[in-house]
């Protein structure tokens, strides 16, 4: 992690040690952090202000855990509990720590690969990580802490022993993408898909690409751009790029870099072809179900083969992948029927994926499809959650439960493809009685996926049917 004094901080974050701390500047820190509930004794403090908190109120409890210096505000008073303490006063806070964080990376000989898309960034950045992780040292983003504070955190945690970072990027407006680019100047960048999320902010599907190939903005001179081929969007005819910016493009259709071949797939594994330039060919394995996940791992083989991995490393990487939780994370209920966890977020885009998936998977006596309000669609919601419920037959999946207000729209439209069978769809007002009506029917021999925006917390209706 970053270890400077606090004189060199001063002038990477474009701050100045207050006028009572002019003869620290040769004291250090290393690491950074912004709550002093997870402060270590000797790190930087970084009061940052929101809307309902301000840290800098809490700048006396950094200093008594141990708390080499804090950058401060220069607008805020400095309390006489501060005195002593080596204090670098900026303009904005955060500004600052995106600041130091841009100038940390310039010092780093690592090579940076930034990961957006509407769908599939965290999976993928787990994919790359995996494939990278079996030549290089990996950091990577933690969670999806991929936004304005979370990617210079993870920046600022690194050290010059890095040799590849993968850092995940994600937005809800324009700008926002361009700003973590810039921050974190990629090597290489990949965009997974072009969804529906954030509409609401966006508007249209094309607003969701300009947003999200803002991403090319801080790719290194002769950088590379890696991108779902299959998207119009992404296609030539529609993206303008920085000039000196290579470009790879991966997908099924046959006009591809690399060109994704499904092949088996069970509830938990997938197996596919990749075939690229060169009659390069890899076979691969991956402990993730879907055929989305398999263009994942397509888009996550293509940066590893740029960046020099062998095809055989690449494998056994993908192959010994851990994915983070509650995307499709598979368990079993209290009875010992299969349960897919895909509760992490959802979108228009990404609740199609998951029926495909559930119609993919055979061999099952019912498939139920629990699905969740998706949230951020803007004044077209109501819509779109009936369509993906069209999106629903008989075929696709047996049996379909909703949760919540919106939910209820993805019944109503679902019922109008069951037909005779709509007593097959059903709509809750409550997660309890939901579960209680799964848990009397759910039969050993069945499956069941349960997906829903991240503020439903549709993952604890799979802790429900899990339990004995």
């Amino acid at each position: 992690m970053i270890h400077k004094t606090i004189a060199e901080l001063a002038a990477l974050c474009g701050g100045q040690l207050a006028a009572e701390n002019k003869d620290a500047g040769g004291a250090s820190f290393t690491g950074v952090s912004k709550d002093t509930r997870t402060l270590s004794p000797g790190q930087l403090y970084v009061p940052l202000v929101g809307e309902q908190y301000d840290g800098h109120n809490y700048a006396g409890l950094a200093r008594e855990k141990g708390a080499a210096a804090a950058l401060w505000q220069a607008d805020r008073e400095r309390p006489a509990e501060l005195e002593g303490w080596p204090l670098v006063l900026v303009e904005d806070t955060l500004a600052a720590l995106q600041r130091l964080a841009a100038a940390y990376r310039k010092e780093l000989p690592v090579k940076i690969i930034g990961i957006t898309g509407s769908n599939g960034k965290t999976t993928t950045k787990d994919m790359v990580a995996a494939a990278l992780a079996t030549v290089f040292r990996v950091h990577k983003t933690a969670g999806n802490l991929n936004n304005h504070i979370g990617l210079p955190m993870t920046v600022l945690e690194m050290d010059a022993t890095v040799e590849a970072a993968v850092l995940e990027m994600g937005m809800s407006g324009y700008g926002e993408i361009q700003l973590l680019s810039e921050i974190a100047t990629p090597d290489v960048a990949v965009i997974t898909n072009i969804g529906d999320a954030h509409m609401q902010q966006l508007g249209s599907r094309e607003g969701i690409a300009r947003a999200k190939l803002e991403i090319a903005a801080g790719l290194r001179p002769g950088g590379l751009l890696v991108l779902n081929g299959d998207e119009p969007l992404l296609g030539p005819e529609a993206v303008t790029l920085p000039e000196g910016v290579q470009v790879l493009r991966f997908g099924q259709q046959p006009h591809n870099d690399w060109i994704m071949e499904p092949q088996q797939m069970d509830a938990s594994t997938s197996q596919l072809c990749l075939r690229g330039p060169g009659d390069t060919e890899l076979q691969l394995t991956v402990p993730a179900a879907g055929v989305h996940n398999m263009m994942n791992a397509a888009a996550a083989a293509a940066i590893a083969m740029a960046l020099g991995v062998p095809a055989e490393q690449i494998a056994a990487g993908l192959a010994g992948l851990q994915l983070s939780a509650m995307r499709i994370e598979r368990s079993e209920a209290f009875n010992g029927a299969i349960v897919l966890n895909d509760a992490f977020n959802a979108n228009p885009t990404a609740m199609r994926a998951a029926v495909d998936l559930v119609e993919q998977l055979q061999g099952y006596s019912r498939r139920w499809l629990v699905l969740g309000d998706m949230l951020e669609l803007g004044e077209q919601e109501a819509e779109m959650h009936r369509e993906v419920g069209r999106y629903i037959t008989p075929a696709k999946a047996e049996r379909v439960l909703t949760f919540g207000r919106l939910g209820a729209y993805i019944a109503e439209g679902a019922a109008q493809t069951f037909g005779d069978a709509a007593e097959a769809v059903r709509a809750f007002d409550t997660k309890q009685a939901l579960i209680e009506w799964l848990r009397a029917r759910l039969a050993p021999e069945d499956l069941v996926l349960v997906k829903g925006s991240r503020g439903t917390r549709m993952e604890e209706i799979v802790q429900a049917i899990q339990h004995r």
